[in-house]
Protein backbone atom coordinates (compact mmCIF):
# COMPACT_ATOMS: atom_id res chain seq x y z
CA UNK A 1 0.00 0.00 0.00
CA UNK A 2 2.62 2.15 0.94
CA UNK A 3 4.52 1.24 -2.52
CA UNK A 4 1.65 1.93 -4.33
CA UNK A 5 0.97 6.06 -2.82
CA UNK A 6 4.81 6.62 -3.13
CA UNK A 7 4.74 5.73 -6.87
CA UNK A 8 1.19 7.35 -7.55
CA UNK A 9 2.81 10.44 -6.14
CA UNK A 10 5.62 10.50 -7.82
CA UNK A 11 3.99 9.68 -10.94
CA UNK A 12 1.67 12.58 -10.52
CA UNK A 13 4.81 14.55 -9.81
CA UNK A 14 5.77 13.69 -13.02
CA UNK A 15 2.86 14.33 -15.22
CA UNK A 16 2.57 18.06 -13.26
CA UNK A 17 6.23 19.00 -14.29
CA UNK A 18 6.13 17.60 -17.82
CA UNK A 19 2.73 20.02 -18.15
CA UNK A 20 4.76 22.73 -17.19
CA UNK A 21 7.72 22.32 -19.41
CA UNK A 22 5.51 21.48 -22.11
CA UNK A 23 3.29 25.33 -21.27
CA UNK A 24 6.49 26.63 -20.79
CA UNK A 25 8.31 25.57 -24.31
CA UNK A 26 5.11 26.62 -26.14
CA UNK A 27 5.32 30.56 -24.30
CA UNK A 28 8.96 30.58 -25.67
CA UNK A 29 8.31 29.27 -28.77
CA UNK A 30 5.02 32.32 -28.91
CA UNK A 31 7.46 34.85 -26.97
CA UNK A 32 9.94 33.94 -29.34
CA UNK A 33 7.59 34.65 -32.83
CA UNK A 34 6.49 37.66 -31.26
CA UNK A 35 9.94 39.26 -30.84
CA UNK A 36 11.16 38.39 -33.78
CA UNK A 37 8.07 40.37 -35.56
CA UNK A 38 8.38 43.38 -33.24
CA UNK A 39 12.28 44.00 -32.89
CA UNK A 40 13.51 42.57 -36.36
CA UNK A 41 14.05 44.77 -38.88
CA UNK A 42 14.79 42.59 -41.14
CA UNK A 43 11.05 40.97 -41.00
CA UNK A 44 9.39 44.46 -42.33
CA UNK A 45 12.52 45.07 -44.98
CA UNK A 46 11.31 41.61 -46.82
CA UNK A 47 8.13 43.02 -47.52
CA UNK A 48 9.73 45.67 -49.26
CA UNK A 49 11.07 43.11 -52.04
CA UNK A 50 7.63 41.45 -52.09
CA UNK A 51 6.04 41.72 -55.24
CA UNK A 52 2.62 42.07 -54.50
CA UNK A 53 1.11 45.91 -54.89
CA UNK A 54 1.91 48.18 -50.97
CA UNK A 55 -1.04 49.77 -50.34
CA UNK A 56 -0.02 53.41 -48.35
CA UNK A 57 -1.19 52.19 -44.99
CA UNK A 58 1.60 48.94 -45.67
CA UNK A 59 4.21 51.18 -46.22
CA UNK A 60 4.07 53.49 -43.42
CA UNK A 61 3.49 50.52 -41.49
CA UNK A 62 7.00 49.01 -42.44
CA UNK A 63 9.04 52.16 -41.63
CA UNK A 64 6.73 52.79 -38.44
CA UNK A 65 7.97 49.45 -37.53
CA UNK A 66 11.87 50.23 -38.26
CA UNK A 67 13.63 50.66 -35.34
CA UNK A 68 17.12 51.03 -36.60
CA UNK A 69 17.54 54.57 -37.85
CA UNK A 70 20.21 53.74 -40.32
CA UNK A 71 18.08 51.78 -42.40
CA UNK A 72 15.76 54.26 -43.21
CA UNK A 73 17.39 56.16 -46.50
CA UNK A 74 18.18 52.63 -47.89
CA UNK A 75 15.02 51.14 -47.30
CA UNK A 76 13.05 54.84 -48.88
CA UNK A 77 15.42 54.18 -52.09
CA UNK A 78 14.59 50.90 -52.18
CA UNK A 79 10.88 51.33 -51.73
CA UNK A 80 11.15 54.83 -54.65
CA UNK A 81 12.37 52.05 -56.84
CA UNK A 82 9.04 49.89 -57.00
CA UNK A 83 6.60 50.35 -59.36
CA UNK A 84 3.64 50.91 -57.16
CA UNK A 85 5.65 54.03 -55.09
CA UNK A 86 4.17 57.56 -55.00
CA UNK A 87 5.24 59.98 -53.20
CA UNK A 88 3.25 60.64 -50.38
CA UNK A 89 3.15 63.76 -47.55
CA UNK A 90 2.23 61.34 -44.54
CA UNK A 91 5.48 58.87 -45.42
CA UNK A 92 7.86 61.93 -45.55
CA UNK A 93 6.66 63.43 -42.61
CA UNK A 94 6.89 60.03 -40.81
CA UNK A 95 10.76 59.65 -41.84
CA UNK A 96 11.34 63.25 -40.96
CA UNK A 97 10.12 62.57 -37.85
CA UNK A 98 11.93 59.33 -37.18
CA UNK A 99 15.17 61.11 -38.55
CA UNK A 100 14.89 63.86 -36.16
CA UNK A 101 14.40 61.55 -33.24
CA UNK A 102 17.73 59.85 -34.26
CA UNK A 103 19.09 63.59 -34.86
CA UNK A 104 20.05 62.56 -37.93
CA UNK A 105 19.40 66.11 -39.82
CA UNK A 106 21.96 65.84 -42.77
CA UNK A 107 19.01 63.12 -43.81
CA UNK A 108 16.44 65.47 -43.31
CA UNK A 109 18.40 67.80 -45.73
CA UNK A 110 18.28 65.06 -48.30
CA UNK A 111 14.71 64.15 -47.96
CA UNK A 112 13.89 67.33 -48.75
CA UNK A 113 15.14 67.46 -51.83
CA UNK A 114 14.19 64.39 -53.16
CA UNK A 115 10.67 65.38 -52.17
CA UNK A 116 11.20 68.61 -54.45
CA UNK A 117 13.00 66.29 -57.01
CA UNK A 118 9.40 64.10 -57.23
CA UNK A 119 7.23 66.79 -56.34
CA UNK A 120 5.65 66.11 -53.82
CA UNK A 121 2.58 68.15 -52.85
CA UNK A 122 3.98 69.21 -49.56
CA UNK A 123 1.67 71.51 -46.53
CA UNK A 124 2.08 73.97 -44.98
CA UNK A 125 1.79 72.18 -41.44
CA UNK A 126 4.43 69.94 -43.11
CA UNK A 127 7.11 72.55 -43.13
CA UNK A 128 6.06 74.46 -39.77
CA UNK A 129 7.12 71.07 -38.42
CA UNK A 130 10.27 70.52 -39.89
CA UNK A 131 11.09 74.35 -39.34
CA UNK A 132 9.78 73.61 -35.69
CA UNK A 133 12.77 70.62 -35.89
CA UNK A 134 15.65 72.71 -37.43
CA UNK A 135 14.99 75.54 -34.67
CA UNK A 136 13.74 73.55 -31.42
CA UNK A 137 15.93 69.95 -32.21
CA UNK A 138 18.77 70.82 -33.97
CA UNK A 139 19.31 74.35 -32.97
CA UNK A 140 19.84 75.26 -36.85
CA UNK A 141 18.49 78.60 -37.16
CA UNK A 142 19.81 79.39 -40.51
CA UNK A 143 18.36 75.76 -41.66
CA UNK A 144 15.32 76.97 -40.64
CA UNK A 145 14.95 80.26 -42.18
CA UNK A 146 16.19 78.55 -45.70
CA UNK A 147 13.41 76.42 -45.03
CA UNK A 148 10.65 79.28 -44.98
CA UNK A 149 12.70 81.17 -47.69
CA UNK A 150 12.41 78.45 -50.08
CA UNK A 151 9.00 76.64 -49.55
CA UNK A 152 7.23 78.56 -52.88
CA UNK A 153 9.93 75.65 -54.37
CA UNK A 154 8.15 73.13 -53.22
CA UNK A 155 4.61 75.02 -54.48
CA UNK A 156 3.48 75.89 -50.78
CA UNK A 157 2.99 79.44 -49.47
CA UNK A 158 3.47 79.64 -46.22
CA UNK A 159 1.25 80.84 -43.68
CA UNK A 160 0.90 83.54 -41.41
CA UNK A 161 1.12 81.14 -38.21
CA UNK A 162 4.61 79.62 -40.03
CA UNK A 163 5.85 82.91 -40.60
CA UNK A 164 5.44 84.36 -36.77
CA UNK A 165 6.94 80.47 -35.71
CA UNK A 166 10.04 81.42 -37.32
CA UNK A 167 9.88 84.95 -36.18
CA UNK A 168 9.51 83.73 -32.52
CA UNK A 169 12.41 81.74 -32.66
CA UNK A 170 14.90 84.91 -33.89
CA UNK A 171 13.42 86.21 -30.94
CA UNK A 172 14.04 83.51 -28.02
CA UNK A 173 17.51 83.07 -29.66
CA UNK A 174 18.32 86.90 -29.66
CA UNK A 175 18.67 87.09 -33.22
CA UNK A 176 17.38 90.64 -33.64
CA UNK A 177 19.54 91.73 -36.72
CA UNK A 178 18.14 88.79 -38.48
CA UNK A 179 14.00 89.75 -37.62
CA UNK A 180 14.27 92.29 -39.84
CA UNK A 181 16.04 90.36 -42.83
CA UNK A 182 13.25 87.95 -42.06
CA UNK A 183 9.89 90.69 -41.43
CA UNK A 184 11.00 92.13 -44.72
CA UNK A 185 10.37 88.93 -46.70
CA UNK A 186 6.70 88.82 -45.97
CA UNK A 187 5.46 90.55 -49.00
CA UNK A 188 7.95 88.12 -51.08
CA UNK A 189 6.39 85.54 -49.39
CA UNK A 190 2.75 86.32 -49.77
CA UNK A 191 2.00 86.58 -45.79
CA UNK A 192 -0.08 89.10 -44.52
CA UNK A 193 1.08 90.13 -41.33
CA UNK A 194 -0.90 90.16 -38.41
CA UNK A 195 -1.06 91.25 -34.13
CA UNK A 196 0.61 88.45 -33.04
CA UNK A 197 3.75 88.90 -35.86
CA UNK A 198 3.46 92.61 -34.30
CA UNK A 199 3.78 91.46 -30.86
CA UNK A 200 6.73 89.25 -31.58
CA UNK A 201 8.75 91.76 -32.86
CA UNK A 202 7.44 94.49 -30.47
CA UNK A 203 9.05 91.53 -27.89
CA UNK A 204 12.05 91.67 -29.77
CA UNK A 205 12.26 95.52 -29.29
CA UNK A 206 11.80 95.44 -25.92
CA UNK A 207 14.12 92.92 -25.00
CA UNK A 208 17.16 94.93 -26.45
CA UNK A 209 15.51 98.39 -24.94
CA UNK A 210 14.70 99.74 -28.01
CA UNK A 211 11.57 100.91 -26.59
CA UNK A 212 11.39 103.92 -29.45
CA UNK A 213 11.49 101.63 -32.20
CA UNK A 214 8.54 99.32 -29.81
CA UNK A 215 6.23 102.24 -30.19
CA UNK A 216 6.73 103.12 -33.55
CA UNK A 217 5.63 99.62 -34.67
CA UNK A 218 2.46 99.90 -32.02
CA UNK A 219 1.87 103.58 -34.34
CA UNK A 220 2.18 101.08 -37.51
CA UNK A 221 0.10 98.54 -36.73
CA UNK A 222 -3.21 100.28 -37.63
CA UNK A 223 -1.31 101.41 -40.90
CA UNK A 224 -1.37 97.36 -41.90
CA UNK A 225 -4.72 96.77 -40.58
CA UNK A 226 -3.83 94.99 -37.49
CA UNK A 227 -5.84 96.23 -33.75
CA UNK A 228 -2.89 96.11 -30.87
CA UNK A 229 -4.23 93.39 -27.82
CA UNK A 230 -3.64 93.44 -24.33
CA UNK A 231 -0.40 91.27 -24.73
CA UNK A 232 0.78 94.16 -26.98
CA UNK A 233 0.17 96.79 -24.63
CA UNK A 234 1.73 94.37 -21.96
CA UNK A 235 4.94 94.23 -23.61
CA UNK A 236 5.45 97.53 -23.66
CA UNK A 237 4.18 97.82 -20.36
CA UNK A 238 6.73 95.70 -19.29
CA UNK A 239 9.59 97.34 -20.64
CA UNK A 240 8.77 100.18 -19.03
CA UNK A 241 8.38 99.03 -15.76
CA UNK A 242 11.55 97.42 -16.08
CA UNK A 243 13.47 100.69 -16.81
CA UNK A 244 11.84 102.16 -13.88
CA UNK A 245 9.27 104.53 -16.10
CA UNK A 246 6.46 102.90 -14.01
CA UNK A 247 4.17 105.99 -14.51
CA UNK A 248 4.75 106.11 -18.28
CA UNK A 249 3.39 101.88 -17.93
CA UNK A 250 0.25 103.64 -16.36
CA UNK A 251 -0.20 106.19 -19.25
CA UNK A 252 -0.12 102.83 -21.81
CA UNK A 253 -2.69 101.61 -19.92
CA UNK A 254 -4.77 104.09 -20.19
CA UNK A 255 -4.38 104.73 -23.70
CA UNK A 256 -5.44 101.27 -23.56
CA UNK A 257 -8.53 100.90 -22.07
CA UNK A 258 -9.25 104.51 -24.29
CA UNK A 259 -8.84 102.72 -27.40
CA UNK A 260 -11.34 99.71 -26.45
CA UNK A 261 -8.69 97.21 -25.30
CA UNK A 262 -9.46 96.17 -21.80
CA UNK A 263 -6.18 94.89 -19.52
CA UNK A 264 -6.63 91.48 -18.55
CA UNK A 265 -4.83 89.59 -15.84
CA UNK A 266 -1.51 89.75 -17.18
CA UNK A 267 -1.44 93.58 -17.79
CA UNK A 268 -2.74 94.58 -14.45
CA UNK A 269 0.19 92.02 -12.68
CA UNK A 270 3.03 94.02 -14.77
CA UNK A 271 1.54 97.27 -13.21
CA UNK A 272 1.14 96.11 -9.89
CA UNK A 273 4.56 94.00 -9.98
CA UNK A 274 5.69 97.18 -11.25
CA UNK A 275 5.02 99.78 -8.29
CA UNK A 276 5.62 96.85 -5.71
CA UNK A 277 9.18 97.09 -6.81
CA UNK A 278 9.56 100.32 -6.55
CA UNK A 279 8.63 100.34 -2.76
CA UNK A 280 4.77 101.38 -4.18
CA UNK A 281 2.90 98.55 -2.26
CA UNK A 282 0.15 100.63 -0.95
CA UNK A 283 -1.00 101.80 -4.41
CA UNK A 284 -0.34 98.23 -5.29
CA UNK A 285 -2.93 96.87 -2.85
CA UNK A 286 -5.53 99.89 -4.22
CA UNK A 287 -4.59 98.84 -8.14
CA UNK A 288 -5.70 94.99 -6.82
CA UNK A 289 -9.09 96.42 -5.31
CA UNK A 290 -9.60 98.27 -8.89
CA UNK A 291 -8.51 95.46 -10.76
CA UNK A 292 -11.45 93.34 -8.91
CA UNK A 293 -13.54 96.52 -9.73
CA UNK A 294 -13.17 95.85 -13.59
CA UNK A 295 -13.89 92.11 -13.26
CA UNK A 296 -10.22 90.79 -13.65
CA UNK A 297 -9.87 88.11 -11.51
CA UNK A 298 -6.30 88.42 -9.84
CA UNK A 299 -4.01 85.35 -9.90
CA UNK A 300 -1.11 83.62 -7.75
CA UNK A 301 1.28 85.91 -9.47
CA UNK A 302 -1.18 89.01 -8.94
CA UNK A 303 -0.95 88.06 -5.26
CA UNK A 304 2.68 86.97 -5.17
CA UNK A 305 3.75 90.19 -6.22
CA UNK A 306 2.08 92.12 -3.85
CA UNK A 307 3.69 89.68 -1.19
CA UNK A 308 7.26 90.28 -2.37
CA UNK A 309 6.42 94.12 -2.26
CA UNK A 310 5.34 94.03 1.37
CA UNK A 311 8.33 91.70 2.25
CA UNK A 312 11.05 94.04 0.22
CA UNK A 313 9.29 96.94 2.27
CA UNK A 314 9.79 95.00 5.69
CA UNK A 315 6.46 95.56 6.22
CA UNK A 316 5.98 91.71 7.89
CA UNK A 317 3.56 92.10 10.57
CA UNK A 318 0.85 93.37 6.95
CA UNK A 319 3.00 90.51 4.95
CA UNK A 320 1.79 87.93 7.49
CA UNK A 321 -1.61 89.40 7.78
CA UNK A 322 -1.86 89.00 3.30
CA UNK A 323 -0.74 85.67 3.87
CA UNK A 324 -3.58 84.88 5.06
CA UNK A 325 -5.53 86.73 3.03
CA UNK A 326 -3.69 84.72 0.05
CA UNK A 327 -4.71 80.91 1.69
CA UNK A 328 -8.57 82.37 1.96
CA UNK A 329 -8.50 83.23 -1.64
CA UNK A 330 -6.95 79.73 -2.46
CA UNK A 331 -3.47 81.22 -3.59
CA UNK A 332 -1.21 79.83 -1.12
CA UNK A 333 2.78 81.53 -1.28
CA UNK A 334 5.51 80.51 -2.38
CA UNK A 335 7.95 78.82 -0.34
CA UNK A 336 10.55 81.31 -0.19
CA UNK A 337 7.96 84.02 0.76
CA UNK A 338 7.42 81.65 4.46
CA UNK A 339 11.14 82.09 4.47
CA UNK A 340 11.35 85.73 4.03
CA UNK A 341 7.98 86.06 6.39
CA UNK A 342 9.36 84.53 9.12
CA UNK A 343 12.86 85.21 9.31
CA UNK A 344 11.82 89.23 9.22
CA UNK A 345 8.93 88.63 11.72
CA UNK A 346 11.75 86.70 13.67
CA UNK A 347 14.09 89.78 13.08
CA UNK A 348 11.28 91.88 14.81
CA UNK A 349 11.08 89.29 17.71
CA UNK A 350 7.68 88.38 16.83
CA UNK A 351 7.59 85.14 18.39
CA UNK A 352 3.78 84.76 18.61
CA UNK A 353 3.10 85.75 14.93
CA UNK A 354 6.41 83.52 13.74
CA UNK A 355 4.25 80.88 15.34
CA UNK A 356 1.27 81.61 13.05
CA UNK A 357 3.34 81.50 9.74
CA UNK A 358 5.34 78.68 10.61
CA UNK A 359 1.77 76.62 11.00
CA UNK A 360 0.67 78.10 7.93
CA UNK A 361 4.05 77.43 6.25
CA UNK A 362 3.84 73.25 7.18
CA UNK A 363 0.17 73.16 6.63
CA UNK A 364 0.86 74.18 2.99
CA UNK A 365 2.98 71.53 2.74
CA UNK A 366 6.95 73.10 2.85
CA UNK A 367 9.23 71.97 5.12
CA UNK A 368 11.20 74.87 7.01
CA UNK A 369 15.40 74.46 6.09
CA UNK A 370 17.64 74.62 8.74
CA UNK A 371 18.80 78.40 8.29
CA UNK A 372 15.03 79.05 8.98
CA UNK A 373 14.53 76.97 12.47
CA UNK A 374 17.54 78.59 13.37
CA UNK A 375 16.30 81.82 13.07
CA UNK A 376 13.44 80.43 15.01
CA UNK A 377 15.68 79.10 17.70
CA UNK A 378 17.12 82.54 18.22
CA UNK A 379 14.09 84.96 18.03
CA UNK A 380 13.27 82.36 21.29
CA UNK A 381 16.18 82.73 23.05
CA UNK A 382 15.94 86.19 22.77
CA UNK A 383 12.79 86.35 24.31
CA UNK A 384 14.16 84.47 27.29
CA UNK A 385 15.82 87.33 30.60
CA UNK A 386 18.60 84.87 31.78
CA UNK A 387 19.25 87.82 34.61
CA UNK A 388 15.79 87.11 35.48
CA UNK A 389 15.64 84.56 38.74
CA UNK A 390 13.81 81.41 38.22
CA UNK A 391 11.11 80.33 41.33
CA UNK A 392 11.60 76.89 42.12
Amino acid sequence: MAFYRKWGTLAISVYINVNIIRISSRSVGSLSRFNFKREDDNFWLRRLDHKDWLSPNEVLKIFTNLRDPELIMDSFKKLSGRMDYKPREALYQLLIDKLADARNFGAIDELLEIAKFENCRLSDDFFYRVIKIYGNVANHLERAIETLLRMPEFHCWPTVKTFNCVLNMLVCAKQYEIIHEVYLSAPKLGVSLDTCCFNILIKGLCQCDKLDAAFSLLHEMPKQGCRPNATTYSTLMHALCRNGRVNEAFEVCERMESGDCYPDTITFNVLISGLCKQGRVAEGLTFLKKMKLKGCSPNSGTYQALLYGLLSSKKFLEAKDFIGVMITEGKGPSCLSYKLAIEGLCSENLLNEVDVVLKQMVYQGFVPRMGTWKKIVECMFQEIDFHQPINL
